[in-house]
């Protein structure tokens, strides 16, 4: 990261769903699936996956700000998860894939907040949000085979991800328009 990039970090259930809508935004230079949020230090996805280190899987997105904006991130991410579930995401099940903003200043956290609220007050949803708005704490990149899963294993991610039930959760959720993957990646103008 230089002068002219900022980093947001997400977690919104697997990371390999997380990394698509983000990859094709204007502006995004880069993503990294990993964890943090947690006790252990450089964990393995084993110990991850085992809901014993704290940590979530997540994504860290490297972008640059004069080219999208922070707000933007934040509408990409919330329509990309269920706001609703609880130590969950659509089929994974454990704190490791619970829904987080983990801000990196005071600004980030401001906007996060704002958008968190805004949901609420919307009216779309009779439950409380329960994603979490949290300070960054250290991120440790996942292993190599995770970075960029859907395009280095497209059918197994596929496979994955329809199994999963997700696009058809975020169908119930915020409607046809805003919920697929490949509705996401055309958010990049916006």
């Amino acid at each position: 990261m230089n002068e002219t990039t900022k980093i947001a970090t997400f977690a919104g259930g697997c990371f390999w769903c997380m990394e698509p809508p983000f990859d094709k935004l204007d502006g995004v230079i880069s993503t990294v699936s990993g964890y943090t949020g947690g006790r252990t230090v450089d964990p393995s996805y084993e110990e991850v996956s085992s809901g014993s280190t704290g940590h979530a899987e997540a994504l860290q997105v490297t972008y640059d700000p004069s080219r999208i904006g922070y707000e933007k991130l934040l509408d990409v991410f919330w329509h990309n998860i269920d706001p609703l579930a609880i130590d969950r995401q659509f089929c994974d099940i454990g704190e490791q894939y619970r829904s987080a903003i983990f801000y990196h200043d005071d600004e980030q956290k401001r906007l996060a907040e704002a958008s968190k609220r805004a949901l609420e007050q919307s009216g779309r949803f009779k439950q409380p949000i329960a994603t979490q708005i949290v300070a960054a704490s250290p991120f440790y990149p996942a292993e190599e085979y995770h970075q960029d899963y859907y395009k280095k294993n497209p059918i197994r991610y596929k496979f994955y991800r329809y199994n999963c039930g997700r696009d058809q959760r975020l169908r119930e959720l915020w409607g046809e328009a805003r919920s697929s993957t490949a509705s996401a990646m055309n958010h990049s103008s916006a």
